[in-house]
């Protein structure tokens, strides 16, 4: 097996009934499919449907469904069936009267039923009865019956090249084009009942995506959301979401993506999106003259970007506009579109999503800060004195400054403690002998929280501060609000004076994005009073810009204004200063993931507060982290904490090997993954008995077993089936050493394994070798 491509392995479930103890470990290996690979195909072929793009796609069951569209001389109104099981094409059966011919129409299914809205109709050849359309089709799948559904009452205008969506039991359309204008109004209509529906305009409310066409809708936990498309001047990379329930639309911002961190994709319009799990999947379209062929992929929940690196196997489809896409278990489709040269294409595609649980580090850290459980430091802030808690572990791993402040108050606390001993020591010597000490006040082995003083600090941004070194971000407050945005300018100078670079971006691009015309002098004041003279750079050039510089100046904020700051705007508006260009990388600051990584390596040795015994020896770690992280480690540290402060380390009755261990703790404080797959045998079952947030480890240790058994390390995975009772595995290696026998012998590691394993290998090779093998062996001795 290749052990450079990785597999999608089948989604593995925790089974809550089952003992500590289990008697044996079955994988249940099964067929798998290369992640994030690319496949082409069968075509269609012409003499069963034409090229096409404007057309659209829906997934039924184990088929794909292609209506409309338009071959590049007509518009079309045929419908084919793709069937992904034997990649066969056909024409869908059909009966009753079709759509009219047509393109940039919708179609979504609901139910056993496919339904198509909409789109533009007539004669692109002759340019003749050309129109939008505002009819609702319904093709059912099981008949092949088309109806046409007669609505009575006020109906949507009609439309062409509109986003369409099912949710809640009805058909939700959005914008799209009328023949004059673009359009940006939201419709609704139940498709439950047919004799009873009717069409109603959603109120729409929040951030309302400008009018637009072209653009694909998806949803995703709940939520509609909608990605750039054609909208004249204002075209834009943004991404809205909707709200069902309440209908309200949000921008997602993007000021919290770090310079260096992959940006949103290029505005574009006919691309595709869509949903799988907890991301959005955006391809093709025309990006201001280009058709790029990258798979770009959003997190809905961690609201990042990323470019999906297709796997080395991959057959790429170039770059098209106005293709079609579906999804089918955890496969995309991809069919036709409009290629180089104005071609119709007629080609399917497949690409593989890879579903690996997501990583909870960020979100264990950020509970871990939230519930205020283990903390052992107090940080006494400001005039006022205004105290907040948090964790030596993470805190020294996350910032220098504040860890040289941490060491100092500790070295005076053991200074305290060993004057406050010496002093006991003399007093009992005056009187006599030691004196009792009443029970509640003897030492519990629990020590006194560490007082951290810092008068530079207030508590408000110190929380927003200690929040990042958490979770690697700050919650955005309302953007614009002065208050709020001044706020993360007191973040900002705590982030310069304690040298956290990756902060300060943060923080910067957050600002800048937030200024506008209500709130930009009451941010360069404060800028001028804090000096922070990169912000108060950017509301000045703000200010003076053409189209911003008589709103500002009529302002009663600007008559409020401090002369110097006044005098500097006019001075700036009067002559500008040269643009100075530089070309230096910005320092984007090291990460929670690196930051952890280099802590467990040794940064974080002198703050360790936990012995772990494996096998009786001894591996410093830090409470804080192993609690927040796993919830069995939380329970005993809250319950029965050890008075030795050590922890005997076994996975139920098994104890882990020391190198499998220390990928368990790569795993613990980093959220690693990458391992030899001789430990995944290990900590196949790690995730149950530790009881981490989901079972992200456990799918990735049975990806690794499935991938990389190989002829190097099939005796270290022998050895660790053997002792994990992980049968399956087991047989699997036996299976592997009989048939590569004769470069197994040549591994020193076989000189090493136990008897009984030697004599499983010996009894694997007999009941393999054939009678005619037996023969020739006998006719030699």
């Amino acid at each position: 097996m290749s052990c450079k491509s990785t597999k999608v392995a089948p989604s593995v479930d925790f089974d809550h009934s089952c003992s500590d103890s289990v008697e044996y470990l079955t994988l249940n290996f099964g067929p798998f499919e290369t992640v994030h690979r690319w496949r082409r195909l069968p075509p269609c072929d012409e003499f069963v449907g034409a090229r096409r793009s404007k057309h659209t796609v829906v997934a039924y069951r184990d088929a794909i469904y292609v209506f409309g569209g338009d071959n590049g001389k007509n518009m079309l109104n045929d419908l084919l069936r793709f069937d992904v099981k034997d990649c066969s094409w056909c024409r869908a059966f059909t009966t009753g009267t079709p759509p009219a011919p047509r393109y940039h129409h919708s179609a979504v299914v609901y139910g056993s039923s496919m339904f198509v809205f909409g789109g533009y109709t007539g004669d692109i050849y002759s340019n003749s009865n050309l129109k939008n359309k505002n009819d609702l089709f319904e093709y059912k799948f099981a008949t092949g019956q088309w109806t046409e559904w007669k609505v009575e009452g006020s109906l949507p205008v009609a439309r062409s090249a509109h986003g369409a969506t099912v949710y809640s039991d009805k058909l939700w359309i959005f914008a799209g084009y009328d023949g004059n204008a673009r359009l940006n109004d939201m419709w609704t209509i139940s498709l439950q009942d047919r004799e009873h529906a009717c069409w109603e305009e959603i109120d729409q409310s929040g951030e309302i995506p400008p009018s637009c066409c072209n653009f694909p809708v998806a949803v995703c936990r709940d939520k509609m959301f909608v990605f750039s498309g054609q909208s004249g001047a204002k075209i834009t990379n943004n991404l809205f979401q909707f709200e069902f329930k309440g209908h309200m639309w949000t921008r997602i911002p993007t000021e919290h993506l770090l310079r260096g961190s992959p940006p949103p994709p290029q505005r574009r319009y006919g691309h595709t999106m869509v949903a799988f799990d907890r991301h959005l999947y955006v391809f093709g379209g025309a990006a201001d003259n280009t058709l790029p062929n990258e798979l770009h992929c959003y997190d809905v929940d961690s609201q990042t970007w990323e470019v999906i690196h297709p796997s080395q196997d991959s057959e790429m489809p170039s770059g098209r506009l106005f293709h079609a896409a579906a999804v089918i278990q955890d496969a995309m489709y991809i069919f036709g579109g409009t290629v180089d040269n104005n071609v119709r294409s007629g080609e399917m595609y497949r690409f593989q999503f890879s579903s690996y649980p997501k990583c909870t580090l960020h979100e264990d850290y950020g509970k871990l800060w939230e519930n205020r459980q283990f903390c052992d430091v107090e940080f006494i802030l400001g005039e006022r004195e205004e105290r907040v808690l948090g964790h030596i572990a993470i805190v020294t791993a996350r910032c220098q400054w504040l860890r040289k402040k941490i060491l100092q108050a500790r070295d005076r606390q053991r200074q305290q403690r060993t004057k406050r001993e010496s002093s006991e020591e003399s007093d009992e010597g005056a009187a006599g002998g030691p004196r009792d000490v009443p029970a509640g006040n003897k030492s519990s082995g629990t020590q006194p929280l560490l007082e951290v003083s810092i008068r530079e600090a207030e508590a408000q941004p110190f929380e927003v501060l200690m929040q990042f070194l958490y979770t690697d971000k700050i919650q955005y407050p309302r953007r614009g609000h002065v208050q709020d945005v001044l706020l993360i300018m007191d973040v900002y100078k705590l982030a310069l004076s304690f040298k956290l670079s990756r902060l300060e971006q943060l923080c910067v691009q957050y600002i800048e994005a937030s200024v506008d015309l209500q709130n930009v002098l009451s941010v360069c004041e404060n800028a001028n009073k804090l000096q922070l003279d990169q912000l108060k750079e950017h509301c000045l050039n703000f200010v003076v810009k053409e189209s911003h510089f008589n709103q500002v100046i009529m302002t009663k904020e600007f008559e409020r204004l401090s002369t110097p700051l006044i005098v500097e705007i006019v001075r700036r508006k009067q002559q500008p200063p040269p643009r100075v260009y530089s070309d230096q990388p910005v320092d984007i600051g090291t990460s929670l993931v690196q930051d952890m990584k280099a802590y467990l390596e040794g940064g974080g040795l002198e703050f360790c507060d936990i012995i772990l015994l494996l096998d009786g020896h001894p591996r410093p770690a830090h409470k804080a982290i192993l609690a927040a992280r796993s919830s069995y480690f939380e329970a005993m540290f809250r319950s029965f904490m050890p008075e030795d402060g050590q922890v005997n380390i076994s996975i139920g009755e098994m104890v882990p090997s020391k190198q499998a261990f220390e990928s368990m703790l790569r795993y613990i404080y980093y959220g690693d993954v990458n391992m030899p797959p001789e430990d995944s045998l290990y900590l196949f079952a790690a995730p149950y008995y530790y009881g981490f947030s989901n079972n992200r480890l456990q799918a990735y240790c049975k990806q690794n077993l499935e991938m990389n058994v190989t002829v190097e390390n099939v005796l270290q995975i022998l050895e660790a089936a053997d002792k994990t009772q992980a049968l399956d595995m087991k047989k699997h290696c036996l299976h592997i050493i009989v048939h590569q026998f004769i470069k197994v012998s040549k591994l020193p590691n076989l000189r090493s394994l136990s008897q009984l394993l030697l004599l499983d290998i010996i009894e694997s090779l007999a009941t393999h070798i054939s009678d005619k093998q037996c023969a020739e062996m006998g006719s030699d001795i």
